[in-house]
């Protein structure tokens, strides 16, 4: 039996795992969560975004609380995504250490590199305040290279304009390098790449002068939301095929390729249409094709006569098994059997929170839909819908908090912006599927030091399934 880092004494294993299958099956169990955290009006208020420790071991003293906040320099920053230095696309290299937490952030445009060496007390590294000289801004999401650099998308021009591009960083000094490529899409957000297909997919939110005010649908009516996905050629590092997903495509965000490098299918969700595609390549032709829709519920008392879900986040299990995503408006979290991918089977559902709860005072026309019980942690009530989650690499955990945008969050969860986030796990059934709360797990932002604060995405220190990358 060769050796792999299951191995109590691996001697030439790099950082991550040899393989998903291996994660899965040989994954350490996560004890401690990093969590960006925001504050509603913080540039005004003086208040500073930081990078919270939260202890999620059972047996720790310190459970279900956050145990260390490392803080930003600045006020008005806005922490939304991250990732790290290197992942599992590095395992190659004995010589690398997934030790710098990288954060991009979207008002402020600088990046924020934290050092997790000493993984419960992280500290600033670096801070990068270039990329405007590059023409771009608005970075959003961060993924390592196989070549141990890192890659960042942007989403506006200097002026803040929708302008699609990528940044390359060193991944040793973090310097900028420039940019990935000469070509740029008229919008972006999201993207994975797939290097055994030599494929990249890019996803599309909107121009960064529309959302940073809040959701406008005019703007939407306006063309400054997208509805697109792009392929690149990884190694040439040009723009393949755009896929314009119409009217059923508005704000296709986040993008996942299933874990095993050898397949070429993948999802993205498209927010505002509350839809998911499946893309892939058959006979060498890259394809698309809606496979799950979430109807809009006719409604009275919201902003609009219709609620849709609004699909902010997806992941897929490091098995390759299960889909979850979240609708943030509706509130309802949804686990799908991919087993079949064109054809997705819904095994779980849970709400947890959102809109459409019977004390939101919202009325729900459809008879079909019955309006939940807003649920009840620890004696709190959830405030907010499901945005960001974060699953266990056995699949047996998911973690969900609730924060989008601030200005969004402003608008659609008064009282949650006001309030402050929460975080809260939810136990996968075993088996054929299914969603529990844990009973035990409630992390309120509301009770922070400095005030209520919003919670957005979480990394675990060794991995997690939408920050790794196999080649």
């Amino acid at each position: 039996m060769s050796e792999t880092c299951c191995d109590p004494h691996p001697s030439h294993c790099g950082p991550g795992y040899e393989s998903p299958q291996q994660a899965f099956l040989c994954g350490k169990k996560e004890t401690i969560l990093y969590v960006l955290c925001t504050h509603a009006d913080g540039a005004k208020k003086g208040l500073n975004d930081y990078l919270a420790v939260v202890d999620v071991d059972p047996k720790s003293p310190h459970y279900s609380q956050v145990i260390q906040r490392t803080y930003a320099l600045y006020a008005g920053d806005e922490f939304h995504h991250s990732n790290w230095n290197v992942c599992s696309s590095c395992h190659h290299m004995a010589h690398c250490k997934r030790d710098k937490l990288i954060v991009p952030c979207l008002l402020s445009d600088r990046i924020y590199v934290f050092d997790t060496s000493n993984e419960k007390e992280p500290t600033l590294f670096k801070v990068i305040e270039k990329i405007k000289s590059y023409k771009v801004t608005a970075p959003h999401t961060t993924h390592c290279l196989a070549t141990g650099q890192v890659l960042i998308s942007t989403m506006g021009d200097e002026d803040g304009n929708a302008k699609g591009s990528f940044v390359l960083l060193d991944g040793n000094t973090f310097e900028i390098k420039g940019l990935w490529s000469d070509e740029i899409t008229p919008f972006a957000y999201d993207f994975w790449y797939q290097p055994r297909h030599n494929v990249m997919v890019s996803s599309e939110w909107g121009a960064p002068n529309a959302w940073k005010k809040g959701f406008s649908p005019s703007d939407a009516e306006n063309g400054l939301y997208g509805h697109s996905i792009h392929f690149w050629n990884w190694e040439d590092r040009t723009l393949l095929k755009s896929v314009d997903l119409g009217d059923r495509g508005y704000m296709p965000l986040e993008t996942r390729f299933f874990h095993d490098p050898r397949r070429s299918e993948g999802f993205v969700g498209c927010a505002l249409s509350s839809n998911v595609f499946l893309f892939g390549k058959s006979e060498c032709v890259w394809y698309t094709q809606e496979v799950i829709s979430v109807p809009a519920l006719k409604v009275k008392n919201w902003l609009l006569p219709e609620m849709p879900g609004i699909i902010t986040d997806i992941i897929i299990s490091m098995d390759d098994r299960y889909l979850f995503f979240s609708n943030w408006v509706q509130g309802d979290v949804r686990q799908y059997d991919v087993t079949c991918p064109d054809s997705p089977k819904l095994v779980g559902r849970l709400f947890v929170g959102g809109s459409a709860c019977k004390d939101s005072g919202v009325i729900v026309e459809d008879n079909d839909f019955v309006q939940p019980e807003r649920p009840v942690i620890k004696g709190k009530a959830l405030r907010g819908g499901p945005q960001m989650l974060q699953l266990s690499l056995d699949g047996k955990r998911l973690y969900v908090t609730n924060s989008l945008f601030t200005s969004w969050d402003k608008q659609f969860y008064p009282d949650m912006a006001k309030s402050g986030g929460m975080m809260v796990q939810i136990d996968v059934l075993p088996d054929n599927g299914g969603l529990k709360f844990n009973e035990n797990f409630l992390i309120d932002f509301g009770d922070e030091p400095n005030g209520p604060s919003l919670a957005h995405e979480m990394r675990y220190p060794g991995g997690d399934c939408s920050s790794d990358i196999w080649l």
